[in-house]
Formats: C-alpha cells, structure tokens, sequence
C-alpha cells in the first residue's frame, strides 16, 4: 500500500480528542516520563499533524508509537470516547509503510514472525516441538546450556530472552481437546473454542479447562481442528493486511452462523478479534458474516456471566486466598471487568482479595515485553510488589501475555504464589465437586 494509512484514516477520528487531559494520569508511559510525547494526548497530536501534513513521520515518531503500550487504558478514561486502537494501529501501519525503523535485522525478525511463523500455526507447533526436545528434563539439554556457561557468549539480550523462554506444554490443545466436547446434563447451547496460538503451546491446559468448564454449564463445544492465529499480533504491529488475512481465514473455518457464541479465553486476542467487522468493512465476500462474527465473540467470562454460571459445591475444601490482575485488553478493550470478579467468588472456598492498581498494565502488551524490556520491567516490578502486598496465595488473570509475565516476575520474586487463569480454578472446583459426588 502507497498512500498514508493516518492520511487516509476517517479524519473524524484523528479529531475526536480534545486534549483534555484526563487520559494522561492513566497512562503508564507517561506515569513513568511524564512527557507529553508519551502521553495519549501527544501521541494523537503527532498522529494529527502528520494527516494535516505539518509533519513528516520520522524515526522519532516511529520509536514514539513503538514505546506506547497499547494498553487502552486511555479509552477508558476518555470523555470523548477516542478511538484509541484504530488510531493506534494506523499509525504503527504507517511506520511500517514508511520503513522508519527498517534495519536488515529488523526485516528478517518480522519476515520470520509476523509474516511467516504466526501466518500458518502448523509452522507455530513445529517449533513448540523443537522447544519441548530443548527442554525435555530427562535429555537435559537446557539445563545443560544454562549451566555450561555457554550462554555467556551470547549478547546480553539474548540471555534475558532464553531464560524468559516459557514452558511449552507436553499435548497441545486439539491433544487435550476432542473435537466436539458434549454438554454435561441438558444441552443449552452450541458453541466454538478458540485455542489461539501462544495460548496453544503454553497453556493448552487452560483450553481445556475452559471446554470442562464451558460443559459444566450445558453447551457443546466445538474445538476446531485447524486454526489459525487471530491477526492481533499484526494489527498491532503494523500488518494491517496480513490482519484481514487472517480475519478471512478464520470466518471461513469457523462461520459464526453455526453458533451460539464463539468463545476466546485470552483478553488480548478478544479485544482484537471482535473488530473483523470493522477491519473488513470494505471487503463485500466478507463484511456481513465479520459483522455477525463480532456479535457471536464473546470473552469466556463475560459468556459465563451472560448465561448464568452454575456454582460448583466444594463445601469444606480448603480455603483459597486469591486476588485478580485484569488484562488491559480484557477489561479497557472489551470492558470485561466485574465477570471474571464474580465468577471467581462464585467458587465457594475463594476468598477473592482487591488488587490495588488491579487494571495497570504488567508490561507484558503483546511483544512489548521483548522489544521494550526496561520499561516492561519496571511495570512488572511494579505489578509484583502490589500482588505479593495482598498476601494471596494465587494470583488469577485471563490473557495468555500477562499470565506469562507474570509467572516470569513471580518465579524470582516469590515462587510460591501460584498464576493461574480463573478457568483453571473453576474446572478445579468442578473436578473436585465430582469426586466429593462419587465418594458420597
């Protein structure tokens, strides 16, 4: 695409913010510089200038849209109701048009990311396999590596990056998962699982946690076999086009007609794929059915809380401190933020403990957490002293990104806290209200 994706944005949205300010105390960037550049508010007069053309985009806007997180906690906070992603997205596609932070490095990383391996998840699960080999106890290769002192030849960054490396689960999803999942008791509902993609590899057990728990409450599920990634990792990171792809791919091996509700347990992939109606919006084969799809994805919480939960009885288990860490996307982007609270006290042995600053971003925002790891850091510095100040035994949140940085801050600040999705404490208490009902 040649022409400015800023400059051709619907021009009532790059004026809707009226610099009132109220956005800026909610934004962690400019929390931390307290810059106006790294602010909503001065981020949106960038983008403004350049689509009025009293700005050239330079590499300094550039790194600008690349510090900001993305959080959308500024949409919350806005009077004028900004739309805050669509701009967002548009003006990380426009440095990427441009090829502001273009380096032959650079290139290959995201030809090999973003256009490659996450454009067909088979490529994805290869290398999970590779990785289980790498980490596999009884070969020992990893310990191996991290003990030898290898890694000491290998820039600094690189270091951080493997021990960051996650724990890749031994069976995927659709190993965990039967295709069609039926409801326990009366069927009330149909509907489909998406398994996402990093969510597949490192957490295909909270996927089938979901299924159970999803059952438990009389629908059946359909996990599709062959599924592709959402397209929120390209939309945020410039590929609008590869977005649509994807969007195109999706509609067509899971047609939202046939369903219910179709249901994603990741607040980030949620937030993003309940807009293919917007992101296709001028494609005819496919703006309708999008359309329909937006109204059929529902984040697994907010779904639950809709149909009406049926609370597990595990009277006289063992009581379980828990406090809640929201996802940005989950709850600024889908405005999913008292279901998961309430679906969590639900669980009769919870006793559920506020978090304070619970809707501050950990840091993890996608990648941002490996491409800008000082700031990620201090975030989630931030975001482990205020969950370990609540003296809960576990912390519960409901996106794939945070659950992961936070079992990555937590493992060296205090292992013993335990991370978990509030899907994973629900189909526990299922489990055991089972076997309390057969040793009865």
């Amino acid at each position: 695409m040649n022409t400015s994706h800023l400059k051709d944005l619907d021009y009532s949205v790059v004026q809707q913010c009226m610099h009132c300010g109220l956005c800026l105390p909610t934004c962690p960037t400019y929390d931390f510089t307290k810059l106006e550049r790294n602010s909503p508010r001065g981020r949106i007069s960038l983008m403004r200038a350049i689509a009025d053309d009293r700005l050239d985009a330079t590499r300094l806007f550039a790194e600008e849209m690349y510090f900001c997180l993305g959080c959308l906690a500024c949409t919350t906070a806005c009077p004028a109701g900004v739309n805050y992603a669509e701009l967002f997205e548009h003006a990380r596609a426009e440095v990427e048009r441009v090829g502001l932070l273009n380096t032959p490095r650079r290139r290959l990383i995201r030809w090999f990311t973003v256009k490659w391996l996450f454009m067909d998840l088979r490529r994805l699960r290869f290398l999970g396999r590779l990785m289980q080999v790498y980490q596999w106890k009884w070969l020992g290769l990893q310990d191996f590596i991290r003990k030898s002192g290898i890694l000491k030849l290998l820039p600094k960054r690189l270091r951080e990056l493997e021990a960051m490396t996650p724990d890749i689960q031994r069976r995927f999803s659709e190993q965990l998962i039967p295709e069609i999942t039926p409801a326990r008791g009366q069927r009330r509902f149909r509907v489909a699982m998406l398994t996402g993609c990093a969510q597949d590899l490192i957490f295909s057990d909270v996927n089938r946690d979901t299924v159970e728990v999803l059952a438990e409450n009389g629908c059946e599920v359909l996990t599709p076999r062959r599924q592709e990634c959402c397209g929120s990792l390209h939309a945020h990171n410039g590929e609008i086009d590869l977005a649509r792809k994807l969007a195109r791919i999706n509609l067509d091996r899971i047609p939202p007609a046939g369903f219910d509700a179709i249901i994603t347990n990741a607040g980030g992939c949620g937030s993003h794929l309940r807009h293919y109606g917007s992101l296709l919006a001028e494609d005819p084969a496919y703006r309708e059915r999008a359309r329909l799809w937006d109204q059929k994805v529902k984040d697994i919480h907010e779904w639950l809380a809709e149909i009406g939960l049926r609370a597990p009885e595990v009277n006289g288990a063992p009581t379980l401190t828990v406090t809640y860490h929201e996802s940005c996307h989950l709850s600024h982007g889908q405005q999913v933020v008292q279901q998961p609270r309430a679906l969590l006290q639900a669980i009769p042995n919870v006793r559920l403990i506020e978090l304070p600053e619970s809707n501050w971003c950990c840091g993890s925002a996608g990648i941002y957490n490996i491409v800008q790891p000082e700031m990620a850091n201090r975030l989630l510095d931030r975001k482990v002293r205020h969950i370990r100040s609540t003296g809960a035994a576990i912390v519960a949140t409901g996106n794939t990104g945070c659950q992961l940085q936070l079992v990555n801050g937590l493992k060296h600040a205090d292992p013993a806290i335990r991370v978990v999705h509030p899907m994973t404490l629900l189909a526990e208490a299922y489990r055991a209200e089972a076997v309390r009902g057969r040793l009865a």
